[in-house]
């Protein structure tokens, strides 16, 4: 007999009243930080708790309803719900952000695009860094309370759940997601008739989505949803999968992201001071901005001017394969059905995402073009995007043009183990996270006993080597692996005696990162994990995209090395990286291991999360690690020299590792003392988490993004807006007058150079410029005189020289320079144009050099 069908059913549990705040809990991001908050989920039922992926909402919907009947007369549950409610409400009652005296008025607003957000994984909407570094970002936001909201897409499937199976082969599944039981809601429009949608039009159809929203905190993340019923099935599944389809539904998914974006906004009367645009996938919200402004009657040459004023764009790319190209067989039907409002030809229109040199239709030309505050995420990624974008400002210097950097940060309440909290409120003060920035604080941690210390250690490895065990288990006895091998694997990973060196590297699968670069020379790693009496375990972690198969190799490669009987126990990768795997290797390993190509790691925060939890960082010299490393909280690899080829240099990288590894690292940690720990090595590992800790926190990063960028924009935005945008439309036409002008300007020495004189002498300085119809007012004429101080660095000084008299076609230009140096010095002499509305005074990327 065939059986029947089976019909799903879910019957949802009745909350009591006395918990009926749970729903709001469950529904506000808030729980992503609050391990109280967290807590009082779990203890409902641990189980079922982890079987739902940590999701309060899911887990209301599924519990068993005595449960929660048995919680509301628990009076040990009801104190805990009642501590976890007052520190919400507290928290959501505070004042809103200020800044210094300054600082924003009530109706300004941020406004933050990204493609993914990695807020906790009970809402799956990353893939890695970039998601994480963006959830951080809105946490970061919600607690200097600052008016900002935030907009991405709503995948219904996210980015894949990664297994391994027993060859090492990397297997991608994508799960649907079922709306109900995240925590968002449907927006509703205005008039009270129903879910909010907006349309964009797209090459023969129309395109609906329907937008949606959580809460962070105080900040309200906008989320965008294209499966909806108005839509045809293809159309609905261009936001079903994060980075997933081909060129074509990328495209669609970035135009839904920045036009529906700022639509949705629009729709929602929502009006920015700032757009921040995190990575070049929203840099269609500029074409958008500028539509809406000539529909408005503007010309889009002033438009795209006031558009410019206030937006912020962060670029995470350090090379140029990395930045979104799409051709112009598939962009241009888009942009001519989306934007054809504009009146303008779609190549007019696609001209402002050509790169210099021309090409295909590029979203970070786009993002230069339509922002005048551009930064990257580190002090060395800063330079390389400056000089990597240099032929936007061609004439111009890469050290002076516009590209700045502010330095990733991590949100510390978030990747700080809740192991250390009674620690640091003992030994630094109770509040001490309110005074990351206070001098002194963190010599404190110096204080603490090394006893405890290491027992905070230990405490923290031993809860991530549980869970290291529970997912090898399961992966293993998945692939058919035998129980006595499992014991084998897992010898060196136990609980109880946390006691073996172990080394973290969890990350994204990219060729770049060098996963294997430990297998460079197998005889080195077999010395180092091979000693008996000094047990190294080497844990890694991470996927590679579907489509990298280079990156899905690295991971084969691992997978085989760890089989070997030489490497078994000492070498183990975990599969399904997430958020949750990584709060716990970040914290729990003793050292965190990253060896990236150099200058290719922009940023990296991962290695920030580790130091603060008094994790030894052993890293190369690049992205934040450059900055952060002082000589006593770590080791350093200091890269090869560039001239190598990529085969002497992870050579000679790899050497560094090993000898680093074999001299400092083992040694050091089995250096112990009567105590069973190594008293130096707690001192640098003090030193790590005293020195990187208030440094490297996400309030710090925000800090400067209110302070470099987004008041400063606000201030610019504000200028180009008012009075019927009248700045805008003045230094548009001023632009175009330079741009017709400026290939006629020349400049000429007039006087005759001295090669030497006296300290305190005065050398006179002329020069004629043909200034080619432009005035005096629309330039300046410079002098830098500079001393190479070391390393072929200069000491630069600026002296403008003043305008003197005409000489027919001829402006001539004079200066007395009197140096207050003395020595070798040398002097150049430029002339670009300049104008009080100006963002940054190279914003044209014109000069011409004498």
């Amino acid at each position: 007999m065939q059986p029947g069908t089976r019909y799903p059913l879910e019957v949802n549990p009745k909350i009591p009243k006395r918990l009926a705040r749970l729903e709001e809990l469950a529904n506000n991001l808030w729980y992503s930080w609050d391990r109280p908050t967290r807590s009082i989920f779990a203890r409902l039922n641990p189980a079922l708790w982890d079987s739902v992926g940590h999701n309060p909402k899911a887990m209301l919907k599924r519990i068993d309803e005595q449960r929660l009947i048995d919680a509301a007369s628990d009076p040990a549950f009801l104190d805990s719900l009642t501590r976890v409610l007052a520190a919400f409400d507290t928290y959501h009652a505070e004042p809103p952000f200020r800044s210094g005296g300054g600082g924003f008025k009530p109706e300004e607003l941020v406004a933050y695009f990204c493609a993914e957000f990695g807020v906790h994984e009970s809402l799956p909407l990353y893939s890695g860094g970039l998601g994480i570094l963006a959830g951080d970002h809105c946490k970061a936001a919600s607690d200097f309370k600052l008016p900002f909201i935030a907009i991405g897409l709503l995948y219904r499937q996210g980015y894949f759940v990664q297994t391994i199976d027993a060859d090492g082969r990397q297997r991608a599944d994508y799960h649907d997601s079922d709306f109900s039981d995240l925590p968002i809601e449907p927006v509703k429009r205005k008039d009270g008739g129903g879910d909010l949608m907006v349309e964009l039009a797209f090459p023969g159809r129309k395109l609906t989505v329907k937008v949606w929203q959580t809460r962070v905190g105080h900040v309200r993340l906008f989320l965008l949803d294209t499966d909806v019923r108005e839509n045809n099935e293809r159309d609905r599944a261009i936001a079903y999968r994060l980075y997933g389809g081909d060129r074509t539904t990328r495209l669609e998914q970035e135009l839904v992201l920045g036009v529906g974006g700022a639509r949705a906004l629009a729709a929602m009367e929502l009006k920015p001071s700032v757009f921040h645009i995190n990575e070049g996938h929203a840099a269609f919200l500029i074409l958008e901005r500028v539509r809406s402004l000539v529909a408005e009657g503007m010309t889009m040459d002033a438009a795209l001017e006031a558009v410019a004023s206030n937006t912020v764009f962060t670029t995470h790319t350090p090379v140029p394969a990395g930045h979104d190209q799409f051709n112009d067989g598939t962009v241009l039907p888009y942009v001519k059905s989306v934007f054809g409002e504009l009146g303008s030809a779609p190549e007019k229109l696609a001209a402002l995402a050509r790169p210099p040199a021309g090409g295909d239709f590029n979203m970070t030309a786009l993002a230069l073009r339509g922002s005048r505050y551009v930064n990257g995420v580190s002090r060395i990624h800063g330079g390389v995007s400056q000089r990597l974008l240099k032929d936007f400002w061609p004439q111009v210097t890469p050290e002076e043009n516009p590209v700045g950097y502010v330095t990733n940060g991590v949100h510390v309440t978030t990747f700080l183990a809740p192991e250390w909290g009674e620690v640091l409120d003992r030994f630094l003060g109770v509040g001490w996270m309110h005074r990351l920035g206070h001098p002194g604080i963190w010599e404190k941690i110096r204080d603490i006993p090394d006893h405890i210390f290491w027992s905070v250690r230990q405490d923290i490895k031993a809860r991530m080597l549980h869970m290291l065990r529970h997912r090898i288990s399961r992966q293993h006895l998945r692939n058919h692996g035998s129980e006595s091998h499992l014991e084998r694997l897992l010898r060196y990973c136990d609980p109880a005696k946390p006691n073996v060196l172990t080394i973290g590297f969890g990350r994204r699968f990219a060729t770049y990162k060098r996963a294997t670069l430990l297998f460079n020379d197998l005889d080195n790693f077999r010395r180092i994990v091979g000693d008996k009496d000094r047990p190294v375990v080497f844990l890694f972690a991470g996927k590679a995209h579907p489509a990298d198969e280079p990156g899905q190799e690295l991971i084969r490669t691992l997978v085989h090395m760890a089989g070997q009987e030489e490497f078994q126990g000492r070498l183990l990768f975990i599969e399904g990286y997430d958020l949750h795997i990584a709060r716990r290797l970040v914290s729990g390993v003793d050292v965190w291991l990253n060896n990236p190509v150099h200058p290719l790691e922009a940023s990296g925060t991962s290695g920030m999360k580790a130091g603060m939890n008094g994790v030894i960082n052993l890293s190369i010299l690049d992205g934040w690690w450059d900055e952060g490393y002082d000589g006593q909280n770590g080791w350093a690899i200091k890269p090869a020299s560039p001239q190598l080829d990529g085969h002497r240099r992870d050579r000679e990288e790899a050497r560094t590792l090993y000898e680093l590894l074999q001299d400092a690292v083992v040694p050091l940690y089995y250096k112990r003392a009567e105590g069973g720990y190594s008293a130096e090595w707690i001192r640098m590992a003090k030193r790590s988490m005293a020195s990187l800790l208030p440094r490297y926190d996400a309030s710090r990063m925000l800090g400067e993004y209110v302070s470099k960028f987004y008041l400063p924009a606000v201030r610019q935005g504000h200028r180009y807006t008012s009075e019927g945008y009248q700045a805008a439309k003045t230094i548009a036409a001023w632009k175009a007058r330079v741009n017709a002008a400026w290939p006629g300007v020349t400049i000429r020495r007039i006087d005759n150079p001295k090669a030497r004189i006296q300290f305190g002498e005065t050398l006179p300085i002329e020069v004629a410029v043909k200034l080619n119809g432009l005035s005096t007012n629309d330039v300046v004429v410079e002098l830098l005189l500079s001393r190479i101080v070391r390393d072929g660095a200069a000491l630069e000084h600026s002296h403008e020289l003043a305008p003197a008299s005409a000489d027919g076609a001829e402006q001539r230009y004079r200066l007395d320079l009197k140096p207050g140096l003395s020595g070798r010095l040398d002097y150049r002499i430029r002339i670009y144009p300049r104008h009080e509305l100006l963002t940054h005074p190279f914003e044209m990327g014109l000069s011409t050099w004498l």
